[in-house]
Protein backbone atom coordinates (compact mmCIF):
# COMPACT_ATOMS: atom_id res chain seq x y z
CA UNK A 1 0.00 0.00 0.00
CA UNK A 2 1.39 3.29 -0.93
CA UNK A 3 2.08 6.42 1.79
CA UNK A 4 -0.25 8.31 -1.11
CA UNK A 5 -3.18 5.85 -0.86
CA UNK A 6 -5.31 8.02 1.17
CA UNK A 7 -4.50 11.03 -0.91
CA UNK A 8 -5.35 8.51 -4.04
CA UNK A 9 -8.89 7.17 -2.16
CA UNK A 10 -9.70 11.51 -2.03
CA UNK A 11 -8.96 12.25 -5.76
CA UNK A 12 -11.05 9.33 -6.44
CA UNK A 13 -14.26 10.53 -4.28
CA UNK A 14 -13.83 14.04 -5.96
CA UNK A 15 -13.62 12.89 -8.92
CA UNK A 16 -16.28 10.20 -9.34
CA UNK A 17 -18.87 11.04 -6.19
CA UNK A 18 -18.46 14.50 -5.80
CA UNK A 19 -17.53 15.19 -10.09
CA UNK A 20 -19.91 12.05 -10.70
CA UNK A 21 -17.45 11.70 -13.86
CA UNK A 22 -17.94 8.43 -15.65
CA UNK A 23 -15.13 5.86 -14.84
CA UNK A 24 -12.39 5.63 -18.28
CA UNK A 25 -13.58 8.61 -19.40
CA UNK A 26 -10.51 11.25 -20.78
CA UNK A 27 -12.14 14.00 -18.64
CA UNK A 28 -12.57 11.71 -15.48
CA UNK A 29 -8.66 10.68 -16.31
CA UNK A 30 -7.45 14.09 -16.23
CA UNK A 31 -9.28 15.50 -13.58
CA UNK A 32 -8.38 12.05 -11.38
CA UNK A 33 -4.78 12.64 -12.18
CA UNK A 34 -5.34 16.91 -11.03
CA UNK A 35 -6.14 16.32 -7.67
CA UNK A 36 -4.07 13.12 -7.44
CA UNK A 37 -0.75 15.22 -8.04
CA UNK A 38 -1.62 18.27 -6.61
CA UNK A 39 -2.25 16.60 -3.27
CA UNK A 40 0.75 14.19 -3.57
CA UNK A 41 2.82 17.80 -4.92
CA UNK A 42 1.40 19.73 -1.95
CA UNK A 43 1.99 16.98 0.75
CA UNK A 44 5.87 16.79 -0.37
CA UNK A 45 6.58 20.44 -0.56
CA UNK A 46 4.84 21.21 2.53
CA UNK A 47 7.50 18.17 4.40
CA UNK A 48 10.48 18.96 2.28
CA UNK A 49 9.95 22.85 3.05
CA UNK A 50 9.72 22.28 6.68
CA UNK A 51 12.21 19.68 6.59
CA UNK A 52 14.64 21.37 4.98
CA UNK A 53 13.97 25.04 6.93
CA UNK A 54 14.33 23.14 10.49
CA UNK A 55 17.60 21.49 8.66
CA UNK A 56 18.83 25.37 7.69
CA UNK A 57 18.07 26.24 11.29
CA UNK A 58 19.98 24.04 13.15
CA UNK A 59 22.69 22.33 11.07
CA UNK A 60 26.50 24.10 10.31
CA UNK A 61 25.54 25.02 6.55
CA UNK A 62 28.49 27.05 6.20
CA UNK A 63 31.14 23.95 7.23
CA UNK A 64 28.71 22.00 4.50
CA UNK A 65 29.21 25.31 2.20
CA UNK A 66 33.12 25.18 2.61
CA UNK A 67 33.21 21.69 2.46
CA UNK A 68 31.25 21.37 -1.02
CA UNK A 69 33.48 25.22 -2.29
CA UNK A 70 37.38 22.91 -1.60
CA UNK A 71 39.10 23.63 -4.29
CA UNK A 72 40.48 20.28 -3.81
CA UNK A 73 37.72 18.11 -4.03
CA UNK A 74 38.16 17.39 -8.15
CA UNK A 75 34.69 17.76 -8.95
CA UNK A 76 33.35 15.57 -5.89
CA UNK A 77 31.41 18.69 -5.23
CA UNK A 78 29.47 17.80 -8.18
CA UNK A 79 29.56 14.36 -7.77
CA UNK A 80 28.07 14.41 -4.13
CA UNK A 81 25.28 16.78 -5.21
CA UNK A 82 24.83 14.21 -7.69
CA UNK A 83 24.32 11.31 -5.35
CA UNK A 84 22.20 13.16 -3.07
CA UNK A 85 20.00 13.61 -5.83
CA UNK A 86 20.01 10.09 -6.91
CA UNK A 87 18.81 9.06 -3.41
CA UNK A 88 16.01 11.61 -3.02
CA UNK A 89 12.84 9.95 -4.69
CA UNK A 90 11.06 12.85 -6.29
CA UNK A 91 9.90 14.11 -9.50
CA UNK A 92 11.28 17.16 -10.94
CA UNK A 93 8.40 19.39 -9.14
CA UNK A 94 8.87 18.00 -5.58
CA UNK A 95 12.65 18.81 -5.94
CA UNK A 96 12.27 22.17 -6.40
CA UNK A 97 11.65 23.30 -2.42
CA UNK A 98 15.08 20.88 -1.91
CA UNK A 99 16.71 23.45 -4.43
CA UNK A 100 15.26 26.59 -2.82
CA UNK A 101 16.27 24.89 0.38
CA UNK A 102 20.21 24.63 -1.59
CA UNK A 103 20.49 28.21 -2.79
CA UNK A 104 19.19 29.49 0.58
CA UNK A 105 21.89 27.74 2.11
CA UNK A 106 24.07 29.41 -0.09
CA UNK A 107 25.42 26.67 -1.36
CA UNK A 108 26.84 27.45 -4.94
CA UNK A 109 24.32 27.39 -7.91
CA UNK A 110 26.42 25.32 -9.60
CA UNK A 111 26.23 22.25 -7.37
CA UNK A 112 22.57 23.11 -6.84
CA UNK A 113 21.65 22.57 -9.85
CA UNK A 114 24.01 19.13 -9.89
CA UNK A 115 21.12 18.25 -7.78
CA UNK A 116 18.09 19.21 -9.50
CA UNK A 117 19.03 17.55 -12.85
CA UNK A 118 20.19 14.51 -11.09
CA UNK A 119 17.26 14.01 -8.97
CA UNK A 120 14.33 13.33 -11.20
CA UNK A 121 16.52 11.38 -13.61
CA UNK A 122 17.64 8.82 -10.96
CA UNK A 123 15.89 7.46 -7.92
CA UNK A 124 15.99 4.14 -6.29
CA UNK A 125 12.47 2.99 -7.72
CA UNK A 126 13.67 3.36 -11.24
CA UNK A 127 16.59 1.36 -10.60
CA UNK A 128 14.77 -1.66 -9.18
CA UNK A 129 12.44 -1.15 -12.22
CA UNK A 130 15.47 -1.07 -14.75
CA UNK A 131 17.29 -4.33 -13.16
CA UNK A 132 13.81 -6.00 -13.67
CA UNK A 133 13.81 -4.78 -16.96
CA UNK A 134 16.88 -4.58 -18.87
CA UNK A 135 19.22 -5.94 -16.39
CA UNK A 136 22.34 -4.87 -14.53
CA UNK A 137 24.15 -3.61 -17.72
CA UNK A 138 21.42 -1.63 -19.01
CA UNK A 139 21.03 -0.14 -15.28
CA UNK A 140 24.76 1.01 -14.73
CA UNK A 141 24.48 2.71 -17.80
CA UNK A 142 21.20 4.30 -17.02
CA UNK A 143 22.37 5.48 -13.76
CA UNK A 144 25.83 6.56 -14.67
CA UNK A 145 23.78 8.57 -17.65
CA UNK A 146 22.02 10.61 -15.12
CA UNK A 147 24.82 11.40 -12.99
CA UNK A 148 26.97 12.49 -15.49
CA UNK A 149 24.33 14.70 -16.78
CA UNK A 150 24.25 16.43 -13.59
CA UNK A 151 27.75 16.99 -12.75
CA UNK A 152 28.23 17.81 -16.21
CA UNK A 153 25.29 20.15 -16.61
CA UNK A 154 25.84 21.63 -13.13
CA UNK A 155 29.47 22.22 -13.76
CA UNK A 156 28.90 24.76 -16.79
CA UNK A 157 26.09 26.18 -15.40
CA UNK A 158 28.19 27.42 -11.97
CA UNK A 159 30.90 28.64 -14.37
CA UNK A 160 28.45 30.76 -16.30
CA UNK A 161 28.17 32.99 -12.95
CA UNK A 162 24.32 33.35 -13.59
CA UNK A 163 23.25 34.03 -10.00
CA UNK A 164 21.70 36.96 -11.21
CA UNK A 165 19.20 35.26 -13.06
CA UNK A 166 17.65 33.39 -9.55
CA UNK A 167 14.64 35.46 -8.60
CA UNK A 168 14.78 38.04 -6.09
CA UNK A 169 13.02 36.23 -3.39
CA UNK A 170 15.09 33.21 -3.16
CA UNK A 171 18.43 35.98 -2.35
CA UNK A 172 15.87 37.62 0.47
CA UNK A 173 15.20 34.40 2.15
CA UNK A 174 19.00 33.61 2.29
CA UNK A 175 19.54 37.31 3.88
CA UNK A 176 17.20 36.59 6.45
CA UNK A 177 18.62 33.64 7.74
CA UNK A 178 22.36 34.73 7.52
CA UNK A 179 21.30 37.07 10.70
CA UNK A 180 20.16 34.54 12.65
CA UNK A 181 22.73 33.68 15.43
CA UNK A 182 21.25 31.97 18.30
CA UNK A 183 19.13 29.21 17.83
CA UNK A 184 16.00 27.82 20.10
CA UNK A 185 14.32 25.19 20.62
CA UNK A 186 12.66 23.32 17.76
CA UNK A 187 8.99 23.50 20.03
CA UNK A 188 9.78 27.29 20.22
CA UNK A 189 11.64 27.74 16.44
CA UNK A 190 8.36 26.04 14.97
CA UNK A 191 6.74 28.64 14.15
CA UNK A 192 9.05 30.83 12.16
CA UNK A 193 10.41 27.59 10.40
CA UNK A 194 6.85 26.65 9.64
CA UNK A 195 5.83 30.33 9.04
CA UNK A 196 8.95 30.20 5.82
CA UNK A 197 8.21 27.00 4.84
CA UNK A 198 4.61 28.43 4.16
CA UNK A 199 6.01 31.17 2.87
CA UNK A 200 8.02 29.50 0.20
CA UNK A 201 4.87 27.14 -0.65
CA UNK A 202 3.15 30.47 -1.31
CA UNK A 203 5.14 31.76 -3.55
CA UNK A 204 5.39 28.35 -6.01
CA UNK A 205 1.82 27.08 -5.71
CA UNK A 206 0.19 28.66 -8.69
CA UNK A 207 2.95 27.42 -10.90
CA UNK A 208 2.55 24.18 -8.97
CA UNK A 209 -1.38 23.92 -9.68
CA UNK A 210 -1.19 25.40 -13.83
CA UNK A 211 1.67 22.77 -14.35
CA UNK A 212 -0.08 20.03 -12.86
CA UNK A 213 -3.04 20.99 -15.03
CA UNK A 214 -1.21 20.93 -18.15
CA UNK A 215 0.39 17.70 -17.40
CA UNK A 216 -3.30 16.06 -16.71
CA UNK A 217 -4.56 17.38 -19.95
CA UNK A 218 -2.12 15.30 -21.45
CA UNK A 219 -2.65 12.56 -19.34
CA UNK A 220 -5.89 12.30 -20.31
CA UNK A 221 -6.50 13.17 -23.88
CA UNK A 222 -2.96 12.31 -25.43
CA UNK A 223 -3.51 8.72 -27.38
CA UNK A 224 -1.44 5.70 -25.81
CA UNK A 225 -0.05 5.14 -29.28
CA UNK A 226 0.90 8.59 -30.05
CA UNK A 227 4.45 8.20 -29.39
CA UNK A 228 5.01 4.59 -30.28
CA UNK A 229 3.67 5.65 -34.08
CA UNK A 230 6.25 8.61 -34.39
CA UNK A 231 9.16 7.41 -33.15
CA UNK A 232 9.10 3.66 -34.68
CA UNK A 233 9.32 5.98 -38.12
CA UNK A 234 12.27 8.71 -37.50
CA UNK A 235 14.81 6.36 -37.66
CA UNK A 236 18.17 8.54 -36.96
CA UNK A 237 16.03 11.36 -36.33
CA UNK A 238 14.34 9.42 -33.23
CA UNK A 239 16.42 10.98 -30.19
CA UNK A 240 15.97 14.52 -30.61
CA UNK A 241 12.19 13.78 -32.16
CA UNK A 242 11.61 11.99 -28.38
CA UNK A 243 13.28 14.27 -26.67
CA UNK A 244 11.19 17.13 -28.28
CA UNK A 245 7.86 15.00 -27.74
CA UNK A 246 8.78 14.28 -24.09
CA UNK A 247 8.33 18.39 -22.86
CA UNK A 248 4.35 18.09 -22.70
CA UNK A 249 4.32 15.37 -20.83
CA UNK A 250 4.38 15.00 -16.94
CA UNK A 251 5.98 12.08 -14.64
CA UNK A 252 8.17 10.80 -12.73
CA UNK A 253 11.20 8.00 -13.77
CA UNK A 254 9.55 5.24 -12.05
CA UNK A 255 6.35 6.26 -13.70
CA UNK A 256 7.61 6.08 -17.41
CA UNK A 257 9.81 3.13 -17.32
CA UNK A 258 6.71 1.19 -18.11
CA UNK A 259 6.45 3.42 -21.51
CA UNK A 260 9.77 2.37 -22.33
CA UNK A 261 9.71 -1.19 -21.80
CA UNK A 262 6.50 -0.73 -24.10
CA UNK A 263 8.79 1.26 -27.22
CA UNK A 264 11.44 -0.87 -26.73
CA UNK A 265 8.93 -3.68 -26.94
CA UNK A 266 7.40 -2.61 -29.99
CA UNK A 267 11.19 -1.65 -31.71
CA UNK A 268 11.75 1.45 -30.78
CA UNK A 269 15.43 1.44 -29.39
CA UNK A 270 17.00 1.63 -26.01
CA UNK A 271 18.45 5.18 -26.53
CA UNK A 272 15.47 6.74 -28.17
CA UNK A 273 13.64 5.18 -25.34
CA UNK A 274 16.04 6.46 -22.40
CA UNK A 275 16.43 10.11 -24.17
CA UNK A 276 11.90 9.94 -23.98
CA UNK A 277 11.89 9.33 -20.35
CA UNK A 278 15.08 11.27 -19.25
CA UNK A 279 13.12 14.53 -21.14
CA UNK A 280 9.42 13.69 -19.48
CA UNK A 281 11.14 13.54 -16.15
CA UNK A 282 14.11 16.55 -16.91
CA UNK A 283 12.44 18.88 -19.24
CA UNK A 284 8.41 18.74 -18.70
CA UNK A 285 6.52 21.93 -19.78
CA UNK A 286 4.91 21.62 -16.34
CA UNK A 287 8.12 21.95 -14.54
CA UNK A 288 9.26 25.02 -16.65
CA UNK A 289 6.40 26.25 -15.62
CA UNK A 290 7.24 25.92 -11.97
CA UNK A 291 10.67 26.79 -12.33
CA UNK A 292 9.56 29.99 -13.88
CA UNK A 293 8.37 31.38 -10.58
CA UNK A 294 12.08 30.65 -9.08
CA UNK A 295 14.36 31.00 -11.80
CA UNK A 296 14.24 34.08 -14.62
CA UNK A 297 13.56 33.19 -18.12
CA UNK A 298 16.97 33.27 -19.03
CA UNK A 299 18.70 31.51 -17.09
CA UNK A 300 15.49 28.82 -17.51
CA UNK A 301 16.35 28.66 -20.97
CA UNK A 302 19.96 27.92 -20.53
CA UNK A 303 19.24 25.38 -17.85
CA UNK A 304 16.59 23.45 -20.11
CA UNK A 305 19.22 23.92 -23.56
CA UNK A 306 22.14 22.10 -21.77
CA UNK A 307 20.02 19.22 -20.43
CA UNK A 308 18.30 18.66 -23.51
CA UNK A 309 21.96 18.45 -25.25
CA UNK A 310 22.78 15.96 -22.89
CA UNK A 311 20.00 13.94 -23.11
CA UNK A 312 20.29 13.84 -26.82
CA UNK A 313 24.04 12.71 -26.51
CA UNK A 314 23.24 10.21 -24.06
CA UNK A 315 20.51 8.91 -26.14
CA UNK A 316 22.89 8.67 -29.27
CA UNK A 317 25.45 6.86 -27.02
CA UNK A 318 23.06 4.51 -25.80
CA UNK A 319 21.92 3.42 -29.51
CA UNK A 320 25.48 2.86 -30.19
CA UNK A 321 26.81 1.36 -27.76
CA UNK A 322 24.28 -1.44 -27.59
CA UNK A 323 24.56 -1.99 -31.06
CA UNK A 324 28.06 -2.84 -30.38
Amino acid sequence: MSIFSPLEEVSNWLTFSVFSLEHGSQLAESVQFFFYDTFKIFVLMLFITHFMTTLRYYLPIEKLRNFLQKKNLFGLDYFFATIFGAITPFCSCSSIPLFIGFLEARIPLGITFAFMITSPLVNEIAIALFLGIFGLKTTLLYVGAGIGIGMIGGWILGKMNLEKYVEDFVWKIKAQHTKEEQKKTLLKAFPEISHEALGIVKQIMLYVIVGVGVGAAIHGYVPENFFQNYLEKAGNWGVPLATVLAVPMYSNASGVIPIIQSLVDKGVPLGTALAFMMAVVGLSLPEALILKKVLKWQLLVIFFGIVTIGIVLIGYSFNWFLAI
